[in-house]
């Protein structure tokens, strides 16, 4: 392996064309990774999507049914950029098999059964694969726990949709689309205020999901009729992992309403830390990120995640690990000495 990391990136929806943007941004910044391919259900559409400046060439586009096409891939590191109900499940242990990878799995109930597939295949295979990243699970992940261990006995929690318009969440509308007779659809986070200022005042009150957040589903469908709106709301609202536990309000409209009026990207959090100290002062952390584009965001966490397990795979480890398992210093492309004299 070279010291510049050689990313791939399987998948070129709106995470994977982010992801590209940010590799080459990091490339410009610091020099010290590349895109060498993208894989993709459909090269013809990727190769009319690539900016001039992308880096990627016609012939480092593949399909990603052609196993044998991108296995001899010279690549450290593939972005895997599936959503979380289908794509990763699948994927995830596929490319374990052939390169180190880096995902963003985040059906929350799900993770542990994911993380120890992932290690099991990394392992047997001697690649590293970091599941799980992004900003929740993720760097939110990071702040639960470092918020728990610096307050003793706090609960932390994670918010997310802040603001009146809530936040695009691209996973719960991936998972919508994915229902029979829906054409399109978009799926906003809207946050319960009130929650946020209970676990301020009561550091351990214990939060159902549903008492934290609630879901704006606005849906287009293939053949619109009050039956099927009837049948696809149901079938949204009971779905698990998704909205099953959430109060979900579902409207129907047009694909050309939706693409005018529903296009933002915007989404933005926070995790609350509260609790008393030892000698009983009450004390808080907050950490807050805003996203004015989600995909963007998650790109950025993403690619340094891909940094740091092209430095850790050349270290010789294995393996799955997760966000709470990486050395703050393996994410930044800067030395030890330009982190102790310009971050600390």
């Amino acid at each position: 392996m070279s010291d510049k990391a050689k990313i791939a990136i399987v998948g070129f929806g709106n995470i994977g064309k982010a992801v590209l943007n940010s590799v080459n941004q990091n490339n410009e910044l610091h020099g010290d990774m590349e895109p060498v391919g993208i894989i993709t259900r459909d090269p013809a559409r990727t190769c009319s999507q690539l900016p001039d400046n992308s880096g990627v060439s016609s012939n480092q586009i593949y399909t990603l049914k052609d196993e044998k096409a991108w296995t001899d891939l010279d690549a450290d590191v593939a972005i895997l950029c599936g959503g979380s109900k289908e794509d990763l499940p699948h994927q995830g242990p596929i490319f374990a098999r052939n390169f180190n990878t880096v995902d963003s799995f985040d059906t929350h109930k799900d993770i542990a059964g994911y993380f120890a597939t992932m290690s099991g295949i990394a392992r047997a295979e001697g690649t590293l694969s970091l599941v799980s990243g992004g900003w929740d699970p993720g760097t939110f992940s990071l702040e639960r726990v470092l918020g728990n261990a610096f307050i003793p006995g706090s609960n932390p929690r994670g918010f997310y949709g802040l603001d009146d318009e809530g936040g695009l969440s691209m996973g719960h509308g991936d998972a919508i689309r994915k229902v029979k007779g829906v054409a399109d659809a978009r799926q906003y986070t809207h946050a319960i205020h009130e929650s946020m200022e209970d676990l301020e005042s009561d550091g351990k009150l214990e939060l159902a999901p549903g008492q934290m957040h609630w879901r704006e589903c606005v849906v287009v469908l293939e053949n619109d009729t009050p039956e099927e709106r009837e049948r696809v709301s149901g079938e949204i609202q009971s779905m698990p992992k998704y909205f099953n536990e959430y109060r979900t309000e579902v409207e129907f409209t047009t694909q050309e309403n939706l693409d005018a009026n529903y296009s933002e990207m915007h989404h933005d959090g926070a995790v609350i830390t509260s609790g008393n100290t030892a000698d009983g002062n009450r004390g808080s952390i907050e950490y807050r990120n805003t996203w004015p584009s989600n995909p963007d965001g998650t790109a950025g966490i993403l690619t340094a995640c891909a940094r740091a397990v092209h430095k850790m795979s050349k270290d010789g480890q294995t393996g799955a690990i997760t966000m709470l398992d990486v050395p703050a210093s393996k994410y930044s492309p800067h030395s030890r000495q330009e982190l102790l004299k310009k971050f600390m």
